[in-house]
């Protein structure tokens, strides 16, 4: 098989020794002669699944006992829906920081159902940074403030938690959960997509503090209604059952590999190699995000020859780095480096932009 480095933004590379249990398990998981693919969600093989998964989340993230942790269908984009209709009346204020494409679709979500108050927005710059905390102009009675901690498509990520002020905390965490330790005490609630640096797509989890649920309003479909799935853990309708059984053996990966201290410093040494290679080019590849937000987890680049572009991701994938092409909506460059990327992947990468600099340049 040949080796390929996967830098795609999402669905995104997975542990090669994860897959390589999903391939041995794939027919027979441990001796039930079935595949997860085929089991009851109501039977004890995957009762043990969903236990192992949820605890194994909780160790990896400190998650105290207050929170309940949700594994839910429909994308984090479902959540960009729920969140209001959950959290906030039709004459509530929603607090939103906007800092790229992923805000905006939650803000757009969030403003057919409440009054919506752009606390900060990174526009100016075309969302090149995080607006510094002390110029928000926050609602001091907000039914709650919303970020995205890290926007996957302008590589802009927060450096910090935001100060609650009192007013319950909701993230954004869908391409950078997991990738650092971080204080779940300090949210009321924490969702995200799993495409990235959880499993395969499908999934999407929810961290809700308790004393968020049963606040929803009164006409909410069911299904969108969190205490559902709070209540009857994560199984009112069938979960999906395939997705949560891969993400519970990342799970199990990230613990057997030092947890999330550990996998914060790996993913430092993985974007400084990335970085110096685009700074050092003297102006060949320009990074567009501040200098102190620069994500962790999604490197955007140009060339300064946007004529080059097609020429340097033929060379890219005649080397087997894969899926380098940025958004259609910003165009240029993107390399995405999640967990699961090993830092050879971008020491190669870093070789293929210096050699096709020198030769170009």
């Amino acid at each position: 098989m040949t080796q390929v480095f996967n830098f795609s933004a999402g669905p995104a590379v997975l542990p090669s020794e994860v897959l390589r249990q999903v391939q041995a398990e794939l027919l027979d998981w441990h001796g039930s002669g079935m595949s997860v693919m085929e089991m009851s969600h109501r039977g004890i093989e995957f009762g043990q699944i969903l236990s192992e998964a949820e605890a194994d989340l909780r160790a990896l993230m400190a998650i105290p006992d207050n929170y309940k942790v949700l594994f839910l269908q429909g994308g984090a984009m479902l959540q960009f829906s729920m969140l209001p209709l959950n959290f906030a009346q039709t004459d509530s204020t929603i607090d939103f920081v906007h800092t790229g494409h992923w805000s905006k679709g939650a803000i757009a979500e969030a403003k057919r159902y409440a009054k919506v108050n752009i606390v900060a927005s990174s526009e100016d710059k075309n969302f090149s940074y995080v607006p510094e905390e002390s110029t928000w102009q926050r609602t001091p009675d907000a039914a709650y403030l919303h970020y995205c901690s890290n926007e996957t498509i302008g590589g802009v990520e927060f450096n910090h938690i935001p100060q609650s002020d009192g007013v319950p905390l909701i993230c954004d965490m869908s391409s950078n959960i997991l990738s650092r330790p971080i204080d779940v005490s300090q949210f009321a609630v924490i969702y995200a997509g799993a495409q990235k640096n959880i499993g395969p797509s499908g999934v999407a989890l929810s961290i809700v503090r308790e004393d968020m649920l049963g606040k929803a309003r009164s006409d909410i479909p069911t299904l969108m209604n969190y205490k559902t799935f709070a209540d009857n853990g994560s199984m009112y309708n069938t979960p999906p059952t395939f997705g949560i059984y891969v993400a519970g053996l990342v799970f199990k990966w990230l613990l057997k590999n030092g947890g999330l201290a550990v996998m914060e410093q790996k993913n430092i040494a993985k974007a400084n190699v990335l970085y110096s290679a685009i700074d050092a080019s003297n102006g060949f590849y320009h990074c567009p995000v501040a200098l102190a937000n620069r994500s962790r987890m999604n490197i955007p680049f140009t060339l300064a020859d946007s004529n080059l572009d097609k020429e340097f991701l033929a060379g890219a994938e005649a080397r087997h780095l894969l899926q380098l092409k940025g958004h259609r909506s910003v165009g240029g460059m993107r390399a995405s480096i999640y967990n699961a990327m090993p830092l050879e992947g971008c020491q190669a990468l870093a070789a293929y932009m210096n050699e096709f600099a020198k030769t170009k340049g």
